[in-house]
């Protein structure tokens, strides 16, 4: 109870409500921003998790939705229930993220379509090598540690005791660096890959345009 009062004593914004707040936000009070952020990022977090079943996606989500709420800082100014206005935003991120991924899905299926149907050999084999090179590009920007004990696992196809050992270093962070290096990968390489197939394809579109 003294330690509650003692933090109410050093921060009085805690005290202040959601009104209040705004009233200061709208004032340009940064610390009326930070004390928003800290009231409400884990329940924006928690509610945006459950609609998205995702802790990454989730924390961006509310993370977006703060720097947007920093931008409006001296500049628009709203009005009503604070709380309403973070969790319409929160909802809003959401339904933008859906409609990335709704795009993404949509091209990255076609490019799969693309190669099951056999498509022009010497376009299957542009396309392959622009993908192999994406992939080397991106796996030679992981740290350091990373990179290698991923290489030691996807190229030398070595078994996380071998790496381990090589490493000096446990079998369970070997694990958890190559865990964390294609979460890595995946989320680099699919937007890359959705940008270099829709480059690619108008090129060669273009191309095709000027033989026939």
């Amino acid at each position: 109870m003294a330690e509650k009062s003692c933090q109410q004593a050093m921060n009085p914004y805690t005290n202040l409500s959601d009104i209040e707040l705004t009233e200061k936000f709208n004032g340009k009070d940064t610390r009326a921003f930070a004390e928003i952020y800290e009231r409400y990022f884990a329940a924006l977090f928690s509610h945006a998790r459950r609609m998205l079943q995702d802790d990454a996606q989730a924390g961006d989500v509310v993370q977006d939705t703060f720097a947007s709420l920093l931008e409006r800082m001296g500049g628009q100014t709203f009005e009503g229930s604070l709380s309403a206005y973070l969790y319409v935003s929160v909802r809003n991120q959401i339904i933008s993220l859906m409609r990335r991924e709704k795009t993404k899905t949509k091209y990255l299926d076609s490019l799969k379509a693309y190669f099951n149907s056999g498509g022009n050999p010497s376009d299957q084999q542009l396309l392959e090598k622009e993908m192999y090179s994406l992939i080397e590009s991106e796996i030679s920007k992981l740290p350091e540690k990373m990179r290698n004990i991923f290489e030691l696992s996807r190229k030398a196809h070595l078994s996380y005791r071998q790496i381990a050992q090589l490493s000096m270093v446990s079998e369970g962070t070997v694990k958890k660096q190559v865990y964390y290096a294609l979460k890595i990968l995946r989320s680099r390489i699919n937007t890359k890959v959705l940008l270099t197939f829709m480059y690619l394809l108008l090129a060669l579109n273009r191309i095709w345009r000027g033989l026939f």
